[in-house]
């Protein structure tokens, strides 16, 4: 039965893949001016959920209704045609086209008996349009040349564009920095001021609570809950999501007196700086530091991924040659890269295969793959890191970003590293996966691995870490004891002394 004040609702809405029920009788509506978010553990059904909506997938059963009239969506025209719009986290233009090009894109105006594309009206038009929503765009400009927020209120014109009566946003501020999440949101709130359905997901909770009046929690395909939230707590809506409490655990501190490795003066002949620091058996170093300050170059330099121009990195007190990658990963250190896609797996090959990467010597004999070993090894991994579904032979590109993490990381307990570099171990994650990589980071130290973790998430340094070392232009500026650690004392030493105090929210922004 639906709500005669909804502006959209699903009534019992299944979508079923071959041996996967992805969504199971689902029912929840979305009003008049509401932004409602959608959110659920990355495998929850919410983008299945969105490309029905969409059109890209049609639902097994169930039935979609529009203000008050039950519609059918068999192609994306009929999901614009009743007013719905999408706005994906990949955001969907042709980079060289112009701003006006890319917003009539596929519907293009035209004139001399439609042969010609009238670009004047097109550019009128879309000058029109992104008055109200950033004047400072041109419409004649490249899109390319535009920042990723503007880029995506491109996408929201077009949306207003085909007259939307229903926007769902996924993930629309993963490239954002907070100041232009701010403007977002302010965007948001004038687009439900004038009467717009704003379906919002997204994996940061601050944010949901921040724009969306209610919110709408999936879990394996099913509804769990729609929930007020003004009417609950983050800790409640996390547990909902997750099925169990996350604890907000006190950090326990593994880090034993011997010293693993010791920096000393190394520099790239760039942004890294004389840098040294040491670090010890069972220890998470935590390095914070605002973007350009060095932070991912001194990992690449740890890594052998570029060349020291000048310093020293020694193991267990001997000397070592990190001049590639090659001698890196020989001498018993991993990097967990920033850019999990483009520098950390192989999409299109299984995970078995991108488990072996650094290691596949283990796994051959004779020049041949002993694929039941390997098999073996993926699978036993697989489980250790908790990754689902088990199935080594699937290719990992289809696999959620938080397993994708967890398959890096088991790479490296497979190459037997002892010491392990995170660029960002939990960036694009959903919450209880992120929970999850707090607790394996844990478990390496209790077993004895050497940890240095990069994160632009504060409170993540904070939880993660034993000891933090700040970075401040290509230095380090400090290096913070247990007792010592807080966001105050890591922004004041993050900060370059002629900028003065600035604010934690407003300092780590570029991050």
């Amino acid at each position: 039965m639906t709500n005669p004040a909804s502006r959209l609702s699903l009534i019992g809405v299944s979508k079923v893949f071959p041996g996967i029920r992805a969504l199971d009788k689902v029912s929840f509506d979305v009003r008049p001016g509401e932004v409602h978010g959608l959110l659920g553990e990355n495998g929850a059904g919410k983008s299945t959920m969105l490309n029905i909506l969409s059109s890209v997938l049609q639902a097994t059963e169930g039935q979609i209704v529009i203000d008050g009239q039950p519609i059918t969506l068999t192609r994306p025209a009929d999901a614009r045609a009743a007013g719905i719009a999408m706005i994906h986290q990949e955001l969907q233009h042709i980079p060289q086209l112009s701003v006006a090009q890319n917003l009539f894109l596929g519907r293009p105006l035209t004139r001399t008996g439609g042969l010609l594309v009238d670009r004047a009206t097109q550019e009128a038009r879309a000058r029109a349009i992104l008055a109200d929503l950033d004047p400072r765009i041109d419409p004649r400009a490249p899109i390319h040349t535009l920042k990723v927020a503007q880029q995506q209120i491109v996408e929201i014109a077009r949306a207003l564009l085909d007259d939307a009566k229903i926007i769902a946003m996924d993930e629309p501020t993963s490239s954002l920095t907070p100041s232009e999440f701010d403007a977002l949101a302010a965007l948001i709130a004038q687009l439900a001021a004038q009467g717009k359905s704003i379906i919002y997901v997204s994996h940061k909770m601050n944010e949901v609570f921040q724009v969306c009046d209610r919110a709408t929690i999936l879990r394996d395909g099913r509804f769990i809950d729609t929930v007020d939230l003004s009417q609950i707590t983050e800790d409640q809506v996390i547990a909902k999501m997750v099925g169990r409490d996350i604890l907000h655990a006190r950090h326990v501190s593994h880090a034993r007196p011997e010293v693993v490795m010791e920096v000393q003066n190394l520099s790239d002949g760039g942004l890294v700086h004389d840098a040294g620091f040491s670090l010890h058996k069972g220890e998470v170093l935590g390095l914070a530091g605002l973007v350009g300050s060095g932070r991912t170059e001194l990992l690449r330099l740890i890594a052998g991924i570029d060349r020291a121009k000048t310093g020293s990195v020694t193991l267990n007190g001997k000397p070592v040659d990190l001049r590639s990658p090659r001698m890196a990963i020989r001498a018993g250190i991993g990097l967990v890269p920033e850019e999990r896609n483009k520098d950390g797996i192989v999409r299109a090959r299984p995970v078995s295969s991108n488990i072996a990467l650094p290691c596949m010597g283990r796994f051959t004999r004779f020049g041949l793959v002993q694929r039941g070993k390997l098999h073996k090894e993926s699978t036993a991994l697989m489980k250790r890191m908790g990754m689902r579904p088990p199935d080594v032979t699937r290719a990992i590109g289809t696999f959620s970003g938080g397993n994708q993490q967890k398959a890096i990381i088991g790479r490296w307990l497979a190459a037997d590293v002892d010491i392990l570099l995170f660029d960002e171990p939990t960036r694009g994650i959903d919450i209880g996966a992120k929970s999850e990589i707090y607790e394996l980071i844990a478990q390496l130290a209790q077993s004895g691995k050497s940890i240095i973790v990069v994160s632009s998430e504060l409170p993540e340094i904070i939880r993660l870490s034993d000891r933090v070392m700040v970075m401040r232009e290509g230095t380090i500026a400090a290096i913070l004891n247990a007792d010592q650690i807080s966001e105050d004392a890591i922004v004041a030493n993050a900060i370059p002394k002629s900028k003065g105090p600035i604010p934690v929210a407003q300092a780590f922004e570029a991050v």
